[in-house]
């Protein structure tokens, strides 16, 4: 199965597709992720990223689908993968389906954005390894420590209230519009937050028919 998760920043999108991951035997394709694989394995597209990111310029479309492309070619993609953090704008998904990149689902994780701010404020994310944990919901076995790889747990500086309000503003203007990109092609699956991670595990499953 072909997934992209949507949904606004602090949705659950990391957690859920780590979660998915692991129940659909699939990989969870991260764009910062792999961006940043891609620079350190000096790939063609790779440099190309480097480039810009030393710049401080935002990588292109093209080279950002270029590197999707070269991860998705990898044998473990074979049965499927969950894409998280991409398609970010509608040119973004148009140059996806124009590069054959295509997807069975697009699951929208819809939480308010009340709760978007109250729960970014507890969000603390691994300096080593980018595991993310919450104070509340997803607290780590020991507080301040990452459970995969021992490393720091902080609050990332995009977490402050007024950049997640800034954030949020985005999101709205030019990610939130993909729904409807979706929903034309008969592919989007929109779950309500149900206020718990297992919770929100089970409907999303339910939505894409899986047990």
């Amino acid at each position: 199965m072909k997934l992209i998760l949507l949904g606004a920043p602090g949705a659950g999108k990391g957690t859920q597709a780590e979660i998915l991951g692991n129940h659909l035997h699939i990989p969870t394709i991260s764009t910062g992720n792999i961006l940043r694989e891609a620079i350190k394995n000096k790939t063609e597209i790779g440099l190309k990223a480097k480039e810009y990111t030393e710049s401080g310029r935002l990588v292109p479309d093209d080279v950002i689908i270029g590197i999707i492309r070269e991860r998705l070619s990898q044998d473990d993609c074979r049965n499927g993968y969950i894409l998280d953090g991409v398609p970010r704008t509608l040119a973004q998904a148009k140059s996806m389906e124009d590069a054959g990149l295509t997807v069975d689902a697009a699951v929208s994780i819809e939480v308010s954005d009340e709760e978007i701010m109250q729960r970014m404020a507890g969000r603390r994310v691994c300096q080593k390894c980018g595991s993310s944990y919450h104070v509340v919901s997803k607290p780590p076995r020991k507080e301040g420590i990452c459970d995969v790889c021992g490393g720091p747990l902080v609050q990332r500086s995009d977490d402050a209230p007024e950049t997640v309000k800034a954030r949020l503003q985005i999101y709205h203007t030019e990610t939130e519009p993909l729904k409807g990109f979706y929903e034309a092609r008969g592919k989007l699956k929109m779950v309500a937050n149900q206020g718990s991670i297992e919770g929100t595990t089970r409907a999303i499953l339910e939505a894409l028919g899986i047990s």
